[in-house]
């Protein structure tokens, strides 16, 4: 066995050639200048085309509620870090916010407010709405 290794191993490729049997194949780059402008768009517009899939995805997710249980009349209103891995969150629930204390493994009511403590921003009343519709009069104008 050991023999044959030997032998395979200084069997040089112009016996090959000579036998009629072909050497390993040669891959070649024959796409032209990698530097072009072609080669450059082409990868900055896959590029974008990847990380745009991703941002899309990664939108669609936070958009389609599919866990059972998700309502729009639960969410978090502000979040608080106390430490590393302590949080005071506050979260609306229907008409009524509750003060929670999470920590590992543990969450605890700290308080329950019947009138809200922070009012919920609605879209229209935002600062950034507010602005964007300026813009737009603007240049409709």
């Amino acid at each position: 066995m050991n023999r044959l290794v030997l032998c395979l191993l200084f069997v040089s490729p112009a016996a090959f050639a000579e036998s009629g049997l072909q050497s390993a194949p040669t891959f070649a780059y024959s796409g032209g200048d990698p530097m072009s402008i072609t080669s450059v768009l082409q990868l900055v517009l896959g590029l974008a085309l990847v990380l745009g899939t991703i941002f899309l995805i990664a939108w669609l997710l936070r958009k389609v509620t599919l866990l059972p249980g998700q309502h729009r009349k639960l969410r978090v209103v502000a979040a608080l870090s106390l430490g590393n891995r302590e949080r005071a969150v506050l979260v609306q629930v229907g008409d009524e916010q509750l003060l929670l204390g999470v920590a590992q493994g543990q969450v605890s009511l700290l308080k329950s407010f019947d009138q809200p403590v922070i009012e919920l921003e609605s879209g229209q009343n935002s600062a950034f709405s507010k602005k964007l519709s300026q813009y737009l009069q603007k240049r409709s104008e």
